[in-house]
């Protein structure tokens, strides 16, 4: 099994000086950035991720997660994302622990949809964690609440229920990040049930953001979209 220093050495080999220093600025980071581009990392990734048990896939990446450097996190996120049809209900836990810890999109949002909604899909039962989280101080841990409904609108499994209790309780946030996902899933959703993002809209164009609305209607009928956003304009 490879260990978090061996794969920090294999990142090193494909550093680039000058993207990290682009990168670190542009996510404003307190990491230290190598410069790897994404796909060379995520093949990284994936060698280290195969054929590795659920205990060891979690020691990989809580090694990895260790060190503040910003390749070894997106690593251990990237192993976990391979991980999931192994990880157990347990497993949220550990989660929500590099969730509260990442404090940017960047390493929340994979998190947040692949691996907390990834574990949801598969154990409904664990949605019940998302509601604590809806109501989080952590803004972060409020998006991932959104975010981890993502995989059930795309199965074809939308839990409307809690999308509607979270976007009552979320519509009203002055938190970019937040606006920002909520209306990336109703966009997701618009996809399949039209109908119901239109509703949602309609009864909330009062106080939705700008940000939100213009990602939810942005799949809706032109008709239905140009209603909503001159009806948000009033």
């Amino acid at each position: 099994m490879i260990t978090a220093e061996g794969i920090e050495a294999q990142l090193g080999e494909l550093s680039d000086p000058a993207r990290a220093v682009q990168e670190k600025r542009y996510l404003k980071s307190d990491l230290r950035h190598l410069g790897v581009r994404v796909p060379a990392l995520r093949k990284v990734a994936i060698a280290a991720a195969t054929g590795l048990t659920r205990e060891e896939i979690l020691t990989l990446a809580d090694e990895l997660w260790s060190a503040p450097v910003h390749e070894r996190r997106m690593v251990a996120i990237e192993v976990l994302r391979r991980g999931v049809p192994l990880l157990t209900t347990d497993d949220l836990s550990f989660t929500e622990r590099l969730i509260r810890d990442s404090c940017s999109w960047v390493y929340v949002d994979t998190l947040a949809e692949k691996i907390a909604g990834g574990l949801v899909t598969r154990h409904p039962h664990l949605a019940g964690t998302l509601d604590r989280w809806a109501g989080d101080q952590n803004f972060w841990i409020r998006r991932s609440a959104l975010l981890a409904l993502l995989p059930g609108i795309r199965s074809g499994s939308a839990d409307l229920e809690r999308l509607a209790r979270y976007g009552d309780a979320l519509v009203a946030e002055r938190e970019f990040f937040i606006r920002k996902a909520l209306g990336w899933v109703l966009r997701e959703l618009a996809k399949s049930d039209p109908a119901w993002v239109r509703a949602w809209v309609r009864d909330h164009v009062a106080v939705v953001s700008g940000v939100t609305i213009r990602e939810a209607v942005r799949h809706l009928p032109e008709s239905d979209r140009e209603a909503l956003l001159t009806a948000y304009r009033r």
